[in-house]
């Protein structure tokens, strides 16, 4: 088991990434990595990457990082568990360019939805935090979700009409805080 990752960790391996890296491209975190980063958690247990563009060399760059950090990554974005959202990386927040790659936020609402879908405690902590933070905005949520409702069957493992009703629920959680 690798140690855990804060913020000042996440920016080493950002550095690292982008300066082992061969050529441009972009580097998405998501899940734990944004938490860090905006400071609502302390740490998480593993770096949660999406690269698209994929820098060239990156994979050997990730390879030996994790070593020389002692960190895990891990290849995983909300795309992954949900359709993607239309416009995704027109909303995703940039952090920093190290080299010739940039590096970003996946897009908070795709975030907010697949966390919200997958219901842990965490996850949807998570998600109310980026709420808090001016992050997303809840009326969106619902839109974003009508807009990928249809591809949801693409994604076996989701049961549609349960997804609906956890984001009705998170939803409603939120009108009643107010």
């Amino acid at each position: 088991m690798r140690a855990l990752v804060d913020a000042n960790k996440v920016r080493r391996v950002l550095e690292a990434l982008g300066r082992q890296s061969r050529g441009g491209g972009r580097v998405y975190l998501t899940g734990g990595a944004t938490a860090v980063l905006h400071g609502w958690r302390g740490s998480t247990v593993d770096l949660d990457l999406k690269l698209d563009p994929e820098p060239e060399g990156a994979f050997a760059a990730i390879r030996d990082i994790k070593d020389q950090l002692d960190v895990n990554i891990e290849l995983a974005s909300p795309d992954a568990f949900i359709p993607a959202l239309p416009g995704w990386r027109d909303r995703s927040i940039h952090i920093a360019r190290y080299g010739d790659v940039d590096f970003y936020h996946y897009d908070p609402y795709a975030q907010a939805l697949a966390k919200i879908e997958r219901g842990h405690a965490r996850d949807l902590d998570d998600a109310r935090a980026m709420i808090d933070r001016g992050m997303i905005e809840t009326s969106r949520l619902q839109e974003f979700f009508e807009q990928i409702d249809p591809d949801l069957v693409r994604y076996p493992r989701i049961d549609a009409d349960a997804f609906r009703a956890k984001l009705a629920a998170f939803l409603e959680s939120r009108e009643d805080a107010k």
